[in-house]
């Protein structure tokens, strides 16, 4: 018999829809970045050019340890509804880092807002996944004039009950997460373990199937990776931002719950039964917390949707936008 079980979640959520409008076809790439100034931090921003000027604006936000790379497939699919543009958080991608060295939470979700009032393209329809899905709350619930609509995927939550469920799968994260010990343990692993093989053991652990991953995108991820090994900087500001969350987690986590309970913009969530690294079963009260929340679950993905079946996660977007058009 479980020690803990949890009350059941306050409503239920309706069931996502899938669109049954046509994707958008043609060759996918990395798609061009630029650099932006915000208040001493230089950001990157990849942008996917729409088919047409009528197209939405979309803002997409990673999780922790990737990028806008993350958003390569699932942009291409959008451009002829949505005008995508993926951010690379502070100390991630090809970004900057954070100024001060500020990698809480509440700091990423600060300047994701800074990036929007800089841009003018609000309100836009935010798309978050894992550390990305818990900025974007943040951001829905602190700006929602910047916010049309909102998906979560696999957003990193705080649980509800006591439980630490990423050590199930990754037990490395019980040493990464402490300071000093945390930096002299990834070092000493990125030196010892080539980028290829760190790279596809997060595949593994971020797909329900790792064969899904795109082989396109492998030798990006891995030039990436080989990149970011030669920052000085860079495993500090992962392993910074993972404390953040963690934080925010472990210590103010029933905070965060009540934040979603003020989150306006209506809102799909998307979870993976195969998430290796924010409980699956968490689903249902997250579509329950936020009031106008839709659940989309999917049988054998894991803890990236939009990389695992973009196409999917795409039209479940698409029929919340257009339930969300002036028209509908």
């Amino acid at each position: 018999m479980p020690l803990y079980t949890p009350k059941a979640p306050s409503r239920v959520a309706p069931a996502a829809a899938l669109s049954d409008a046509p994707l958008a076809g043609g060759d996918v790439h990395p798609w061009p970045g630029s650099y932006v100034d915000l208040a001493g931090w230089r950001c990157h921003v990849r942008t996917t050019p729409a088919t047409h000027d009528r197209a939405e604006p979309a803002l997409l936000v990673h999780g922790l340890a990737g990028s806008a790379h993350n958003w390569t497939e699932f942009a291409g699919l959008l451009r002829d509804r949505l005008a995508c543009e993926a951010i690379d958080l502070a100390g991630h991608g090809c970004s900057g880092p954070a100024p001060r060295g500020d990698y809480r939470l509440t700091a990423h979700a600060e300047r994701v807002i800074g990036y929007l009032e800089h841009s003018g393209r609000g309100p836009v329809h935010l798309v978050g996944n894992s550390m990305g899905g818990a900025i974007s709350i943040l951001v829905a619930a602190r700006r929602p004039d910047l916010v049309r609509t909102l998906t979560l995927v696999s957003p990193a939550v705080a649980d509800n009950r006591p439980r630490i469920f990423p050590l199930r799968h990754n037990p490395r994260m019980a040493a990464v997460v402490v300071p000093v010990l945390g930096e002299a343990l990834t070092k000493r692993i990125n030196a010892r373990i080539a980028a290829e093989q760190r790279v596809r053991a997060t595949i593994a652990l971020c797909f329900g199937d790792a064969n899904r991953y795109p082989a396109d995108r492998l030798a990006e991820a891995v030039a990436e990776t080989r990149e970011r090994d030669a920052l000085p900087w860079a495993t500090s500001a992962v392993l910074k931002s993972m404390r953040g969350l963690a934080t925010d987690q472990l210590l103010r986590g029933r905070r965060g719950w009540a934040t979603m309970r003020t989150v306006a913009a209506p809102t799909l969530v998307v979870w993976g039964d195969q998430d290796r690294l924010v409980a699956p079963d968490l689903a249902p009260y997250v579509a329950a917390a936020i009031p106008r929340a839709r659940l989309l679950e999917l049988p054998g993905v894991g803890h990236t949707a939009q990389m695992e079946v973009p196409d999917v996660t795409a039209r479940a977007v698409l029929a919340l936008v257009e339930s969300a058009s002036p028209s509908a």
